[in-house]
């Protein structure tokens, strides 16, 4: 049961993903840069921040909800291998500065991002406590 949950969530991340990333990439222009993946990528570490904050909070979710949410729809959302290619196309295609800067951007805006997921549900965690 728990792989129908999974494979719903990918379908459903998936989508998302598509969406999501065709939308940056037409308001950010083509400058050949991989805006839709970084969007892509930080918006995903800061669910699985809210996500992960939210089980810490003693708020867990069901194992259905973990698969569906975390595996699922965040698995098939966030794209890791599309930053891999990006990043090596970039690179490939002589764009020294611009494969270095999607790698510095992706990790440090997805770190930042998963920080202020978890930062966001503690805070709400500490406001409903008191």
């Amino acid at each position: 049961m728990l792989v129908l949950f999974v494979g719903t969530g990918g379908f459903i991340g998936a989508i998302l993903r598509y969406l999501v990333g065709t939308w940056v990439s037409s308001v950010s222009g083509s400058d050949g840069f991989p805006y839709g993946t970084l969007a892509i990528n930080a918006i995903g570490c800061f669910l699985i921040g809210i996500i992960a904050g939210t089980a810490e909070a003693r708020q867990p979710l069901s194992t259905e909800a973990q698969a569906f949410l975390v595996i699922g729809v965040l698995g098939g959302f966030t794209t890791f291998s599309a930053f891999g290619i990006d990043t090596i196309k970039l690179f490939r295609d002589g764009a020294y500065l611009a494969s270095g800067t999607n790698v510095v951007l992706q990790i440090v805006l997805g770190l930042t991002a998963v920080g202020l997921g978890l930062s966001l549900v503690n805070w709400i965690h500490r406001f409903q406590s008191s």
